[in-house]
């Protein structure tokens, strides 16, 4: 099949990418603007495959995007370029309006452009696959109830507010117009390649360097982690197995406070880590609590039921082999991280791809 992934050169669209060009014989043709978030350097080991292919464009371009989308003839457009990050959008919401919000409104209208040309066995084939977050859910109070694809949306942040609203127009554009769309909503995910402004590498990366390693308010808040490999193998089974019009949860099944994760990753390093950085005795020493953020949600938790059940997906990683692969990772990686750190990264785009 061909493929289009927008944000293919972010956190969970490389690794997307790096799923279907290293288990499939599909080709893949990668859109994404590149922002602060975007870094080619996540794609550099399949970016000589010739099933490969990269665009840097705006989703909010129009006339772009159409002449791309005809030109590659997609089976399959997974969406998955976003603003992500809640602390950016309580500081700047409007980049989350525009690309969550009318990014995904400009590539509905050119998907359904191009699938209203399509044969009527190839619009059969064909799925716009909406990737999305549990944060549309809201909040959830007590400590045994979970997320299901029926929860209501309430989102708390600018940024969850966007993404429910990118949903909602995707189940627009599927129910007015015909246009064949699927929804999935992921917890958070963890893993490789992972932007450093994220709790997890941010702790890492702190800690490595004797820097404080931040944690909102008690860091009692609940989250359901999905290692990023794994969220990876789901989106691309829903892709190519579910049925049109279907929404499905995908979450790793692995609950932690948020203090709890600080720790255990502090543990690791403990182990893992021969010299630490002058005058730290324990990792542990680094943690300091902040004020909480604005509207912080408490606890998130998905039930990943329907997708086990409909489609026999379930994560292979528990929270504890897929932290000491995530740590491990980014100790055998330090240019990688050094290279986001300084900048460099977003100097050297245009020569890797």
């Amino acid at each position: 099949m061909k493929v289009i992934v927008t944000g293919g050169a972010g956190f969970i669209g490389s690794a997307l990418v790096r799923y279907i060009i290293e288990n499939t014989q599909d080709e893949v043709l990668v859109i994404d603007k590149l922002t602060y978030a975007g870094n080619l350097e996540s794609l550099e080991e399949i970016s000589k495959n010739t099933r490969f292919n990269f665009k840097q464009i705006d989703i909010c371009d129009r006339s772009t995007l159409d002449h791309v989308i005809n030109d590659f003839c997609p089976d399959i457009i997974l969406h998955l370029a976003a603003e992500s990050h809640v602390d950016r959008s309580i500081d700047h919401p409007s980049a989350f309006i525009e690309t969550n919000i009318i990014g995904t409104y400009t590539l509905l209208e050119a998907s359904l452009a191009y699938w209203r040309t399509l044969t009527q066995s190839k619009q059969s084939v064909f799925r716009f696959h909406h990737i999305s977050t549990d944060e549309v859910y809201g909040d959830l109070h007590g400590t045994k109830d979970l997320f299901s694809e029926n929860s209501p949306y309430s989102p708390s942040s600018p940024y969850s507010a966007s993404k429910a609203s990118s949903d909602h127009l995707v189940r627009a554009w599927h129910r007015t117009f015909g246009l064949p769309t699927i929804i999935t909503n992921c917890s958070n995910n963890y893993g490789p390649y992972h932007f450093p402004e994220k709790l997890i590498p941010l702790t890492i990366l702190n800690a490595l360097e004797g820097k404080p390693l931040p944690v909102y308010g008690n860091g009692h808040q609940i989250r359901d982690w999905l290692y990023v490999e794994d969220h990876a193998r789901a989106l691309y089974l829903v892709a190519t197995k579910a049925q049109v019009g279907e929404t499905y949860n995908i979450g790793g099944n692995n609950e932690q406070r948020n203090i709890d994760v600080v720790n255990i990753i502090c543990e690791l390093l403990e182990e893992l880590v021969a010299i630490k950085p002058e005058g730290i005795k324990q990792f542990k020493d680094l943690i300091t609590y902040v004020t909480d953020r604005p509207g912080h949600d408490k606890r998130y938790a998905i039930d990943a039921s329907k997708i086990f059940n409909d489609l026999g997906w379930k994560p292979k990683e528990s929270f504890e082999s897929g932290m000491r692969k995530t740590v491990q990772w980014y100790l055998n990686n330090k240019n990688w991280c050094d290279r986001i750190k300084n900048g460099s990264y977003s100097r050297t785009r245009q020569g890797i791809i």
